[in-house]
C-alpha cells in the first residue's frame, strides 16, 4: 500500500489495520471541527499541522511503518531538490504529515535530515513505489479524474485579454469577472492544475493493472466535513472496477 498526500493518510491507515477508526473520524468530522484542528502557524505555511497530527496519533501514535502488518509507503517531496522520497521506516504519523503537507498551508516537516512537504508534487499516483515493494497486481485510485479541462491550451488568449466574455464561469472567475481571487484559492487551484499534469504524465509512462478514478471535483481540497459524499463516490467507483479486478486476478491465478 502506498500513498501520496490524503493517500497517505487513508493507505497507512488500512495497512495498519486502523481504517474502520478513520472511516468513523471522517464521518463525524464537521466544519467547525476541522477549523478547529488547523493551527495558525508563522513558520512555512499558514497552518502548523501539530493538532492535526495530534489527532491522528490517538489512532496511529506509535507505530513505526516497518513493524505495520502490510507493507507500506508514503510518498513526500524534498524542499530545495525536488526529489520524490518513499518513506517506508520510521514514524507512520509523521511520514503521513510529511506526504500532505501542502506547500504554503502546511508546515514542511523534517525527517532524517531532510525538510519534506506533499508528495502529489512528484508522484500523485505511487504506482512505481507499489511495483518497487513487490506489487503483482497494482489497482490506482486517481482523484484527479474529472478534472475536466486542466490538460488543454487556449489559443485565442489576445480575444480574451481584449475583453470579450469568456465562455464558461470558470473562465469567468480567471478574467476576474466574478470579483477578485483569494490567495487561498489561487494556491489551492495551482496545486490542483499541476498535481494533474503530474498524474497524467506518470500514469501515461507507468499504468496500473486496474483504476479506480473517483469523480470528486466537485468536493474542495480542504472540504473533509463532507467525507460522507466523497466516500460514497469512492465506494461507487470501486464497484464500476470490480470486474476489472476480478478478472485481473483470474489471470494472474491461472499463470
Amino acid at each position: 500500500m502506498c500513498g501520496s498526500s490524503i493517500g497517505s493518510v487513508v493507505g497507512g491507515a488500512f495497512a495498519a489495520g486502523k481504517l474502520a477508526e478513520m472511516e468513523e473520524f471522517a464521518r463525524s468530522t464537521t466544519l467547525r471541527r476541522m477549523f478547529g484542528m488547523l493551527d495558525v502557524s508563522l513558520g512555512g505555511g499558514l497552518f502548523g499541522g501539530k493538532r492535526l497530527e495530534a489527532r491522528l496519533a490517538q489512532s496511529l501514535g506509535g507505530m513505526k511503518i516497518e513493524n505495520l502488518p502490510r507493507r507500506f509507503a508514503a510518498v513526500a517531496t524534498e524542499v530545495g531538490t525536488g526529489h520524490e522520497i518513499w518513506l517506508s521506516r520510521g514514524d507512520l504519523v509523521t511520514a503521513m504529515r510529511a506526504s500532505y503537507a501542502l506547500p504554503g498551508v502546511f508546515e514542511p516537516v523534517r525527517m532524517d535530515g531532510r525538510w519534506l512537504f506533499d508528495g502529489a508534487l512528484t508522484n500523485p499516483v505511487p504506482i512505481t513505489a507499489c511495483r518497487a515493494l513487490g506489487a503483482d497486481l497494482v489497482i490506482a485510485v486517481n482523484l484527479n479524474a474529472d478534472s475536466v479541462g486542466r490538460g488543454t491550451v487556449i489559443q485565442d488568449h489576445v480575444r480574451l485579454q481584449g475583453g470579450d466574455e469568456p465562455t464558461s464561469a470558470r473562465g469567468r472567475m480567471i478574467a476576474g469577472g466574478g470579483g477578485s481571487l483569494g490567495m487561498a484559492t489561487v494556491m489551492v487551484d495551482a496545486f490542483n492544475i499541476t498535481q494533474d499534469r503530474i498524474t497524467r504524465s506518470r500514469l501515461a509512462g507507468d499504468p496500473p493493472d486496474v483504476m479506480l478514478s473517483v469523480k470528486v471535483g466537485r468536493i474542495g481540497l480542504f472540504e473533509f466535513h463532507r467525507a460522507e459524499e466523497a466516500i460514497a463516490l469512492g465506494r461507487e467507483a470501486a464497484r464500476r472496477a470490480a470486474p476489472d479486478i476480478r478478472e485481473q486476478i483470474s489471470q494472474m491465478a491461472s499463470l
